[in-house]
């Protein structure tokens, strides 16, 4: 009888809820990362085209029903993911985001090494007694986590300013620079918007639409924006609880694209890209509109200033929740042409030389040795690299 020899690589078990957005995006470049480094790679998450897209890469799928938030639902949640790490045997748990980082952590309760990687504290996103709650569970479950994963600088100040004593990294989010790169914006547009004629004016919004990334906040911009570029149109790529609402708010030059599998394309077709968040750790859409050449107007929120070259930031960072403020910017460099595009230069060198997703793998890659040893953790794949200079 022949037998197969023992497979010893080890093995992750990414776990995520939510199943979309940058965080998605994330486990899916960390999935793919490795998986060619070699590693064995199981993911648990709710079924969605995330679920899909990870198998179609390689990686196992185990599903796990659990909620966005969490609920009455979270014991049982909790439970189920109990028997998903006890039939996988991972050598590693990494849990992204604020509910998988709770259910994972209470389901793992150190016996296995730990990584959570929260994506922005769950605190900043409630008020009240709830915001307590929540700081003091993170204060409580950081026992449970062998290592704490920031993706900015800022993210973990917020941490260590809540109280959490946490064995923190830092590992700034990053972006592929050949699926996100400079096209012409005209023939993008005219894929995406057929009826909207070339020379006006186009700003793009890439994001949940929800309270944290503020979309009601740009609505309110809108208006002085129209007044004083009234060709310029505003599409808000995404979905979320916050749809009905923006859409009763938003006046006929503002478009709702939905959700896409690709915002790439979006980014080429715009003139200018803005994120209004009232919160983060360190978004994506800045970094991906950056890479495809486009200029971005950024709430000044964790992991923004690191984001962007230090030239860029007092055009391109406004403070949160001020509408007057965002739209000042907004219509500066709508009417200037040409300092969009040299922004948009600036700002992809700059993705490429600091946000490259291959250093953002190697790096978490570093945090796995930490815990599992140097010898057993190969390096992610060297590929050949765009350069800087294109």
């Amino acid at each position: 009888m022949h037998l197969e020899p023992p497979d010893h690589r080890p093995r992750v078990l990414h776990v995520t809820q939510p199943v979309d957005g940058g965080v998605a995006r994330v486990v899916t470049d960390l999935t793919r990362a490795q998986l060619a480094a070699g590693l064995r790679v199981t993911v648990a998450c709710p079924e969605s085209p995330l679920a899909a897209g990870l198998r179609s890469l390689g990686a196992e799928v185990r599903p796990w029903r659990a909620t966005r938030s969490p609920g009455p639902t979270l014991v049982r949640e909790v439970r189920r993911l109990g028997r998903i790490v006890a039939d996988v045997r991972p050598d590693l748990v990494h849990a992204h985001s604020a509910k998988a980082g709770l259910a994972g952590r209470l389901a793992v309760r150190g016996r296995v090494p730990t990584v959570f990687q929260p994506h922005a504290w769950s605190f900043e996103a409630v008020g009240g007694a709830t915001a307590g709650l929540a700081r003091g569970w993170e204060r409580w479950g950081a026992r449970w986590a062998s290592r704490v994963v920031c993706v900015s600088e800022a993210e973990r100040t917020t941490g260590v300013r809540a109280g959490i004593d946490g064995q923190w990294r830092v590992v700034r989010n990053g972006v592929d620079p050949e699926r996100f790169r400079p096209a012409a914006a005209h023939p993008a547009r005219a894929a995406l918007l057929p009826d909207l004629g070339p020379d006006a004016p186009l700003v793009v919004c890439v994001g949940r639409l929800c309270r944290q990334k503020g979309q009601d906040v740009l609505l309110d911009a809108w208006e002085f924006v129209s007044r004083q570029v009234p060709a310029a149109r505003l599409v808000l790529v995404g979905d979320g609880p916050d749809r009905e609402r923006l859409t009763d708010l938003a006046p006929p030059s503002v478009r709702f694209a939905g959700a896409v599998a690709d915002p790439a394309p979006w980014y080429q077709a715009a003139d200018l890209v803005v994120l209004p968040s009232r919160w983060e750790g360190m978004a994506l859409a800045p970094l991906e509109a950056m890479a495809c050449g486009r200029p971005v107007v950024a709430s000044d929120v964790d992991g923004a200033r690191e984001s962007l070259p230090a030239a860029l930031a007092p055009r391109c960072l406004v403070r949160p929740d001020r509408p007057p403020l965002l739209a000042a910017a907004l219509t500066e460099l709508l009417l200037d042409p040409v300092l969009r595009t040299s922004l948009g230069q600036q700002g992809r060198h700059y993705v490429l030389s600091t946000h490259d997703v291959r250093h953002t793998a190697e790096a978490v890659a570093d945090v796995y040795r930490e815990l599992l040893g140097a010898a057993v953790v190969p390096a992610v794949p060297s590929e050949s690299r765009e350069s800087i200079q294109s």
